[in-house]
């Protein structure tokens, strides 16, 4: 059986057409790449643009780098949003993309890579360069190069942690790659550091337009989670790690030099005891924050009529907001089963305050807690805080089910498979498989059917549909399912006030 097709590279003319006006739609769906110069840089070049007889577009900045092309200074490609394109539905090179954004090259090889995806190592390599123009391999090494980058850029981190945090074991290694990617030694970017060692790290990500930040925020701070998260009306705040020796973060809008929102990207503020995690953290936080999102894809699918083509003209930018993690939750998508998201809110933060364990120094106000681990919920007896004996019996059953592997979070599972293995558990049914489908993975196309509210907005003035009847509507809204049930929640989220105004 042959594999799904997956997008490459936009049409010449449409790349033609993004780089001559700087499309930031675009950014990140290519690469462009200057002959005579040797440099490739982002469709939104500040450069002023070169002769199209010297140009030549890559589907990746991996691929441009393969063919001998080193990143531009000016526009800096490690600022460039990802290509989720490469990494929805279920083709081989999507769920191996998955895979090598957790990290799975940084310690193992590309036979077991492969091996994960059922697909022979040779095969894989084939699939690569003939998608993205390049081997696994060598989007892996891409993929650390552009961050070590920017952490020479935009921090005064040492160059021996900036080698750790982009995954090179060996500063040697981590010299001579860099210097051959980028015809510069990576000392040569610290010349002039801009943040004082010392201070939180703070970094750019980026994201291309429209994106409804807003809207974002307003979903997390109505489910977040005192202790653990802080969440105001201009960022994120969280803490992680260990309790001796926490991390902390906050996410808010890139300001511009007068105070206004600047470029598309967020600000990320970050402090991190291990250089190790840094990646991983950033690479968590683009997924959760959905950052490698392409709007123009989801609208062309969402916006070909019916109900949701007025709800993508009132927010083109809103995007799918995951969780940080996949355990917190499955827990809190139990919890909500069949009652409000406040009263949902109300049982997690008290299984946080009794269970999570408190951090020796609290980073903050409302910042002084871990989300409870499996184990520590795996015997924990939650009807004394109120859990009915069914869904308690629920959360310490997922919680021993992750202890035995007999489930997990793996990024690069079919969701067919993922809903199947977790709906096998008492207490679990599709909606709530669906829904952590969406919050913990992230996958585009996870659609919890049998939500009463979806059922509703989605047939308009008529009676709510049934679940099989929302599912064959739904048909035509793959593989972005997730999108239009964010749009479809958001819509009945505003009629409320509406109607509560209302004499």
């Amino acid at each position: 059986m042959s594999e799904p097709s997956i997008a490459t590279l936009p049409g010449i003319e449409v790349c033609e057409k993004a780089r001559l006006s700087r499309d930031a739609r675009f950014d990140g769906l290519f690469f462009t790449a200057v002959t005579s110069t040797r440099i490739y840089c982002r469709p939104v070049c500040p450069a002023p643009a070169p002769k199209p007889a010297n140009i030549r577009y890559y589907a990746s900045a991996a691929a441009a780098e393969a063919a001998g092309f080193r990143p531009c200074l000016r526009c800096r490609p490690e600022l460039a949003p990802g290509n989720n394109v490469w990494q929805r539905g279920e083709h081989v090179v999507a769920r191996a993309l998955k895979l090598i954004d957790a990290g799975l090259l940084t310690d193992h090889s590309l036979e077991q890579l492969a091996a994960r995806v059922d697909i022979g190592a040779r095969q894989l390599r084939r699939l690569f360069v003939e998608h993205l123009g390049a081997p696994p391999i060598d989007v892996h090494t891409t993929r650390r190069l552009l961050f070590a980058k920017q952490l020479l850029t935009e921090t005064a981190l040492p160059v021996t942690e900036v080698a750790l945090a982009s995954g090179f074991g060996s500063l040697r290694r981590f010299n001579a790659a860099f210097l051959q990617a980028n015809r510069i030694p990576p000392r040569e970017l610290r010349r002039h550091p801009r943040t004082v060692v010392g201070e939180a790290l703070v970094l750019r990500l980026g994201y291309r337009p429209p994106y409804d930040f807003e809207a974002l925020l307003g979903f997390l701070r109505t489910r977040s989670l005192p202790g653990v998260e802080l969440v105001d009306e201009h960022s994120y705040m969280r803490v992680f790690g260990a309790a001796d020796a926490p991390g902390w973060l906050r996410l808010g809008a890139w300001p511009d030099k007068t105070g206004n929102v600047g470029e598309h990207a967020l600000k990320l503020e970050l402090h991190c005891p291990q250089p190790a995690q840094l990646l991983p953290v950033v690479t968590r936080l683009r997924r959760m924050f959905d950052l490698d999102a392409e709007p123009q894809a989801i609208a062309a699918t969402l916006g070909a009529g019916g109900v949701l083509k007025p709800l993508l003209r009132r927010r083109p930018g809103l995007r799918l907001p995951g969780g940080w993690d996949g355990f917190e939750i499955a827990v809190r998508a139990v919890l909500g089963q069949q009652v409000s998201v406040a009263a949902a809110r109300t049982l997690a933060t008290r299984i946080v305050q009794r269970y999570g364990e408190p951090l020796a120094t609290p980073i903050a106000p409302g910042l002084e807690r871990l989300f409870p681990t499996p184990a520590q919920l795996a015997d924990a007896d939650l009807r004394e805080i109120g859990v009915t004996t069914a869904r308690a019996a629920t959360i310490r059953g997922v919680a021993q089910a992750l202890l035995d592997g007999r489930i997990d979070f793996r990024a690069e599972q079919p969701l067919d498979e993922f809903v199947a293995r977790w709906v096998a558990l008492p207490g679990i049914g599709e909606w709530t498989a669906h829904y952590m489908a969406m919050r913990a993975l992230s996958h585009p196309d996870a659609f919890p059917a049998a939500d009463l509210i979806l059922r509703r907005v989605a047939a308009g003035d008529a009676p709510e549909l049934s679940t099989k009847a929302l599912n064959a509507l739904a048909e035509a809204w793959r593989p972005w399912r997730a999108y239009a049930v964010m749009h479809l929640w958001r819509s009945a989220s505003d009629a409320a006030p509406a109607k509560r105004s209302k004499p």
